[in-house]
């Protein structure tokens, strides 16, 4: 059944992009890069050092630690393993800092979203901290926030995320349900296997919204729920099947059709 929840954000869907072949995997660096890099670096220790001072500020110095955090992006794919995980570590406790709402009852939360946004670059030391983000109780209001935590978790293109958001497809929040679509997009490189597995969760959703819409095509709260998910959703499914089509129905006749062949035939 679906939820009646009513939305605290609503989005409009996006356009599906044309299809595309699967993405090549993303290329990791090996261990024995990492034990090259040089680490427990002094300007490391004082960029997180001056993080925390800002960030402790209550939000009046919010500006400068999102500055130091812009260094630490940049410094993460140069370091070795301690200060990487020490670069994690520091923009995570940023997440802790609590904000009070604007005059205008709006999130004081740009401390947050950056903070938020550069974890998406440091996986996979940062997904732990992501995924437990997302349904806590200091962001269960703050969609926008929820929006960047779910889209930074895909983008760390690392395998031990994808679980973590496939959970979220079936979330009572449709923003979190295509934010978590969105980002398993970026997943078209896996395995064939698992990619079928991801891209038959996501239909399954879609076909579930889609039909309870045709039963009920007067409930807003349903439509809405569809018109937020439904353009994200179709995207993925194009991204991970390399399958051009705009309808739900027609993604479910040709994967009935399709499931049980070979995807990437053909295919460089």
């Amino acid at each position: 059944m679906i939820s009646s929840l009513a939305l605290s954000l609503t989005l409009l869907a996006p356009a599906p992009l044309p299809a595309a072949a699967p993405l090549a995997p993303p290329v990791l660096a090996s261990f024995q890069d990492d034990e090259e890099k040089p680490d427990k670096r002094e300007e490391v220790k004082d960029a997180l050092k001056s993080l925390k001072d800002h960030a402790g500020k209550r939000g009046d110095e919010d500006i400068e630690a999102i500055q130091v955090i812009e260094t630490l992006k940049t410094e993460f794919p140069e370091s070795g393993p301690k200060d990487r995980k020490a670069i994690v570590k520091g923009i995570n406790a940023c997440l802790k800092s609590k904000r009070k709402l604007t005059k205008d009852k709006l999130f004081d939360n740009k401390l947050h979203l950056a903070a938020a946004e550069a974890l998406g670059d440091m996986g996979p030391e940062s997904i732990k901290d992501l995924s437990g983000w997302v349904d806590h109780k200091s962001f269960i209001k703050d969609l926008d926030m929820r929006r960047t935590l779910i889209l930074s978790l895909g983008r760390t293109k690392n395998e031990d995320a994808v679980d973590p958001l496939v959970e979220l497809l079936t979330n009572h929040e449709p923003v979190v349900q295509a934010s978590a679509a969105q980002a398993l997009g970026d997943y078209g490189f896996l395995d064939q296997k698992e990619r079928k597995a991801v891209f038959k969760k996501v239909l399954d959703v879609i076909t579930q919204v889609k039909n309870a819409l045709d039963v009920g095509q007067t409930d807003p709260i349903v439509q809405d729920r569809y018109d937020t998910i439904a353009g994200p959703m179709l995207t993925t499914l194009q991204k991970l099947s390399g399958h051009d089509a705009r309808d739900a129905l027609v993604f479910r006749q040709w994967w009935n059709k399709n499931k049980k062949k070979d995807w990437d035939e053909g295919k460089d």
